[in-house]
């Protein structure tokens, strides 16, 4: 059995000797994860760290979506089962340092909608690339919960807290330009040439110093490693956040495709 078989949320490829491409693999739901796919997600990473084959990884979808979050039965398995609201809660933490540690660089080509887990590992990647389509967007407080999963471990040191703060609490939707303008990806390309420029991109790091491009990973992700506390806060409230009625609001507006309308009176 490879090593990769058991994944099956993905595609497996190698375009290039010593280059990796993982593809999500459910154009049917616009790649969108359930329980068993994010939780793929999270753990592929400690494999590709310790494949001695590759030396860059390029992280896409199949289809017109990148992974459109997290599918509509997860997330009401989340707010209704307090055991899987507790696992996927890990799942949701290992995931982000999962990337964080993992030593292989990691290129992300986001060819369409980047929603939930797919948008942590897109971000998150050391090299961002978008088509210039594609709109970014965070959803969490327009599903009822706290912007968690990367987002404040991450936006504020990408564009900067007014940025990242303006774009957490609207949920107003980026495009792949104005993403590139603030630093939120590394680059914007057009959509024809996002695989090809990925490849390119993959290319120089797999023919670079395999050790000097790893130790420059490691020391700057400490930036991120630095946000810990920040990071670990945020996602314990966005998981308090999913057994709220807000979070069951925000549910139903969306599977109803009608903006949520929130109770307005006093917060807790």
């Amino acid at each position: 059995m490879g090593r990769y078989d058991k994944y099956d949320t993905f595609l497996v490829e190698y375009p290039q000797p010593r280059v990796m491409k993982l593809i999500f693999n459910k154009p049917e739901r616009l790649n969108a994860l359930d329980r068993v796919g994010h939780r793929q997600l999270t753990y592929i990473w400690r494999d590709i760290d310790e494949d001695e084959d590759i030396d860059c990884v390029i992280l896409t979808g199949t289809g017109r979506a990148f992974s459109a979050g997290g599918d509509f039965t997860m997330i009401e398995e989340i707010m209704s089962d307090e055991r899987v609201r507790a696992t996927v809660w890990k799942e949701a933490r290992d995931l982000v340092y999962n990337i964080i540690n993992c030593g292989k660089p990691i290129i992300s080509a986001i060819n369409g909608p980047a929603v939930g887990a797919g948008l942590v590992a897109g971000l998150l990647a050391d090299i961002s690339i978008v088509g210039r389509s594609v709109s970014i967007t965070d959803g969490h407080t327009r599903l009822g919960v706290a912007a968690g999963d990367h987002a404040v471990i991450l936006w504020p040191l990408l564009c900067g807290m007014a940025k990242a703060k303006y774009y957490l609490m609207t949920c107003d939707r980026l495009s792949g330009e104005e993403a590139e303008r603030i630093g939120l990806v590394s680059m914007c390309v057009d959509d024809d040439a996002l695989q090809d420029t990925a490849l390119e991109v993959a290319g120089k790091l797999a023919a670079g110093a395999p050790n000097a491009i790893r130790w420059t990973k490691y020391a700057l992700n400490n930036w991120l490693r630095m946000a810990g506390p920040s990071f670990d806060a945020s996602t314990a409230l966005e998981f308090l956040g999913f057994a709220s009625s807000e979070a069951r609001e925000g549910l139903s507006a969306l599977q109803e495709k009608r903006p949520p309308s929130f109770d307005q009176g006093s917060p807790v």
